[in-house]
């Protein structure tokens, strides 16, 4: 079987061995020494500093919509996974959907400021599969409109933007550590800020509101990762560069077998960006011929993924549903294709093929 991805784990014997650091001393979670270690090597692997590693992917987004006061109206894209979406309903916040390009799938900027009202507070949009927003127009329109900008970055480990990592962007940026991610810590995430004050007030946020054992700046919650998810992001980490290249180098024979298959295309990777291969998005001419194609698959026990689907504007629990032609295009047409460092040429050749006698 073949699934959309596959869990690196790491030798067992190497995560056990990190791991008993955490035994010896009985410190197992409030960022014990395995999590500061596993901060120190990631800001150097990153070439960034300005973060601290959270539990999960999701509670980075709404400790952000609540450090920086957000209660009105936040544009959006419908273009991302749920967790997007429900950080900024979960906060009481009323998403606006702006809708994509449709080339990079990331949030159109051009269409942004026909969405700001009176009411607007922040723009969060994500960098769809790594691949970035157009920040610069972005950020303008903030400016302009004094606007708070965050970034659901949660499939951008080590994507770089003209030189600098995503990660230095916006007001706030946010990833996950998911296992399902490039890097992970079995479940984990992080959050970025550039500014120092906003850092220190996110900083406490995730722990309680602490100021020292006794003392508390303000509002809190629990956003802390544990000691295992940082022995498990210590052991990973380490096989980043192989995985990586494994990846790029199944990417790239994806694209050499399915280049000139005239019913589907590939996601435009913005210029200025580097790409981590962290996903293998294909666009579909019809949803029919996707439709099709996942049941081919599906017969040699191959899952991909529709992934994003729905487009975020048709989840139920929304109140107003504003049609996103794009949007709404691209994710009935779009599958995520097996991605993982286990994964063989050959089964790729096979995966290629069946897609390739669908038509």
């Amino acid at each position: 079987m073949i699934n959309v991805t596959k869990t690196f784990l790491p030798p067992i014997d190497e995560y056990q061995k990190i791991l008993q650091r955490a035994w010896d001393k009985k410190w197992v979670t409030n960022r014990g020494e395995l999590l500061l270690e596993l901060e120190e090597k990631l800001a150097t692997y990153l070439n960034t500093s300005n973060f601290f590693i959270t539990t999960n992917g999701t509670l980075p987004l709404q400790i952000a919509l609540k450090v920086l006061g957000i209660k009105g109206e936040v544009i959006t894209t419908p273009f991302s996974y749920v967790a997007t979406t429900s950080s900024i309903v979960w906060e009481g916040c009323t998403p606006v959907f702006v809708d994509i390009e449709e080339d990079t799938l990331t949030i159109d900027p051009s269409k942004i400021e026909a969405a700001i009202t009176d009411k607007t507070e922040a723009i969060l949009a994500t960098h769809v599969f790594g691949n970035p927003c157009d920040v610069e127009t972005i950020d303008k329109i903030a400016k302009k409109y004094h606007l708070k900008v965050i970034y659901d970055a949660a499939h951008c480990f080590a994507v770089t933007y003209k030189d600098k990592s995503i990660f230095e962007y916006g007001d706030v940026s946010t990833t996950s550590f998911h296992s399902t991610k490039l890097f992970h810590t079995g479940e984990g995430g992080a959050i970025f800020a550039n500014d120092k004050t906003l850092f220190d007030t996110l900083y406490y946020h995730h722990n309680f509101g602490h100021n020292g054992p006794l003392e508390y700046h303000g509002l809190g919650i629990n956003a802390k990762a544990s000691e295992m998810q940082a022995a498990m992001g210590l052991s990973v980490l380490p096989y980043m560069d192989t995985i990586i290249n494994k990846r790029k180098a199944l990417s790239e024979c994806y694209k050499e077998q399915l280049q000139n298959t005239d019913f589907l295309t590939f996601m435009k990777i913005r210029d200025g960006a580097s790409m981590n291969y962290s996903y293998l998005p294909v666009l579909f001419k019809t949803e029919e011929l996707l439709l099709a194609t996942l049941e081919s698959l599906e017969k040699k026990e191959v899952f991909p993924r529709r992934y994003f689907y729905p487009s975020l504007n048709k989840l139920p629990y929304l109140e107003h549903k504003k049609p996103m032609p794009i949007s709404e295009k691209i994710s009935g047409r779009i599958l995520c294709l097996p991605l993982y460092s286990e994964l063989s040429m050959e089964e790729v050749t096979m995966i290629c093929d069946t897609i390739k006698q669908v038509e």
